[in-house]
């Protein structure tokens, strides 16, 4: 049994161990949360390649104590010559491509988020150290090699014949022209040339320098609608996060485009429905968080869509009264019916809390499993196929329009407990991020678990996630026998995976004491480690 780790000065934890190392050198040297994640985000980027890019969307959330919490929205938004009109010219008429250049129609966010994150912590929190430092180690991981893992060889060479005749991605990403074997030296020379370049000239080059013309102009070359105007009018936003009144405290996570929104239903209805009272790892316990799910997906398929054309505020959804109105419509025996309109896709999740309480709940993503595919010849970015999640119906929620962000299933979270705990927690995986949060938060939170075995525990998904195609109700193995025949007998359509399945997503979770103590889990599921002092 994995215990979680418990210290005083400084914690990180991230779905790969170098990246939360990467953190905690940060800390050790003085550094505040913020730029600890920065450091953590460059790594986890060359890394882990086919979970996440540069060349992809972020979002931060952040807390200080004493001050309410903030967040950065670091999303791109269309390309404005993508239209659906534009698609049409191109035969392009039922979906947008998950992959090539037509599917890199978004600008790639990130680089903004950690510019933005980076000013920031300069200005509010006194940080020092610099870009230059706060990069190194992923320079260095890019430039001389990392160690394959299994995830990475394993998705490769599940996605490498869909991939293998997009630009670039061969010659990135195959090993003459093998997938490359778990534990064997992967390097990445023009991403480290790349990101060597954003340290010296900064994080405003990727949208304006010598780095946005030569992007331009691979992009443009292998069909991409994104322009360098598109490039140099991209900005990150520093936003004010959602927040739900819950028994326990006050929970926080991001604004649309994300499902942030979801997750915090999920939590509100979930404690409407006192889940407290209910047996942990039971099915009344699994039944519940699946039927709040779903309810919340409702609302979401409703109203999340870019927030400048949503037609109702985001906050307003969470309303004491609309999530009683929501958890009244369940029923505790039968499940509802399932109308299977879920989403997949890869993700890095990470959190850091620094000896200061400073707290850092992040997620950085290209969508799905290399997002568009596409690399580019000169800077090596692996660009994001986000703006798939765009509909080419005139009358789509999300349908597409030039400058318009696409949905986003991303969602950091955090809380601020009534007994004096901030805890951030989050995961990868596309519909199952809010679905692992709200078991990573009630395990905590309702039923005292410590942050190791709240990660750890088994868990369920409703639809499809990350690696997967069906949209039955899944359960790791490591469930009771009974549950799956109990589930099934409520109207579930109930598939078994794994004792520990990583299709199940990589989640982890760091809480403070009131003392200072911080306790982390790392998800097993994952390559991933808490890092502490």
């Amino acid at each position: 049994m994995q215990n979680s780790v418990r210290v005083q000065h400084g914690m990180a934890v991230a779905p790969h161990a170098l990246a939360s190392q990467s953190a905690l050198a940060v800390l050790r040297e003085g550094g505040n949360a913020v730029e600890a994640m920065i450091a953590a985000a460059a790594t986890i980027a060359v890394v882990y390649p086919h979970m996440n890019s540069i060349g992809g969307d972020s979002f931060w959330l952040m807390h200080v104590p004493g001050e309410a919490p903030g967040a950065i929205d670091a999303c791109g938004a269309a390309a404005r010559a993508a239209s659906i009109a534009w698609y049409r010219e191109r035969g392009i008429t039922e979906s947008i491509p998950f992959r090539g250049g037509v599917a890199a129609n978004t600008v790639a966010g990130t680089i903004s988020g950690w510019g933005a994150a980076y000013e920031l912590s300069r200005r509010a929190l006194y940080g020092r150290i610099p870009l230059s430092r706060l990069l190194a180690d992923a320079i260095d991981y890019a430039e001389r090699g990392i160690a394959v893992t299994l995830s990475q060889s394993a998705n490769t060479a599940n996605k490498r014949a869909e991939l293998v005749s997009q630009p670039g991605f061969s010659e990135t990403f195959l090993v003459g022209g093998a997938v490359p074997l778990t534990g064997s030296v992967f390097k990445q020379p023009r991403l480290a040339a790349t990101l060597r370049h954003i340290a010296k000239h900064g994080t405003r080059d990727f949208y304006k320098g010598v780095l946005a013309h030569s992007m331009i102009e691979d992009l443009q070359r292998i069909g991409s609608p994104l322009t360098l105007d598109d490039l140099q009018s991209h900005r990150a936003h520093l936003v004010d996060p959602l927040s739900l009144a819950h028994s326990a405290g006050t929970l926080y996570n991001m604004t649309p485009p994300t499902q942030g929104v979801v997750s915090l239903l999920i939590l509100g209805i979930l404690d409407e429905l006192n889940i407290a009272a209910v047996a942990p790892g039971s099915a009344d316990y699994v039944h519940l968080c699946v039927e709040a799910t779903k309810q919340a997906f409702h609302v979401r398929d409703r109203y999340v869509t870019d927030p400048a054309y949503m037609s109702v505020a985001p906050q307003s959804l969470l309303t004491a009264q609309h999530v009683q109105q929501l958890a009244s419509t369940i029923d505790r025996q039968r499940a509802a019916p399932w109308r299977k309109t879920s989403t997949p896709g890869d993700t890095v999740w990470m959190g850091v809390i620094d000896g200061e309480g400073r707290a850092v709940s992040f997620i950085q993503s290209v969508y799905h499993e290399f997002g568009a595919g596409i690399v580019l010849n000169n800077s090596g970015v692996n660009w994001q196929n986000r703006g798939c999640s765009f509909s080419l119906k005139n009358n789509g929620l999300n349908r597409l329009m030039p400058g318009r962000k696409p949905f986003h299933t991303l969602n950091p979270a955090l809380a601020r407990l009534h007994d004096g705990r901030v805890m951030v927690y989050g995961t990868m995986g596309g519909d199952g991020q809010p679905q692992t949060q709200s078991a990573v938060f009630t395990r905590v939170v309702a039923y005292g678990m410590d942050a190791q075995s709240a990660v750890s525990a088994p868990r369920w998904l409703l639809g499809r996630m990350w690696g997967s195609s069906s949209e039955s109700l899944k359960l790791e193995s490591r469930f009771e026998a009974s549950m799956a025949s109990e589930l099934a007998e409520r109207g579930h359509d109930v598939e078994v995976l794994q004792a520990f399945d990583e299709s199940m997503g990589h989640a982890g979770c760091i809480v403070r004491y009131p003392d200072g103590v911080l306790e982390g889990g790392a998800d097993p599921r994952s390559d991933g480690t808490v890092a502490g002092f």
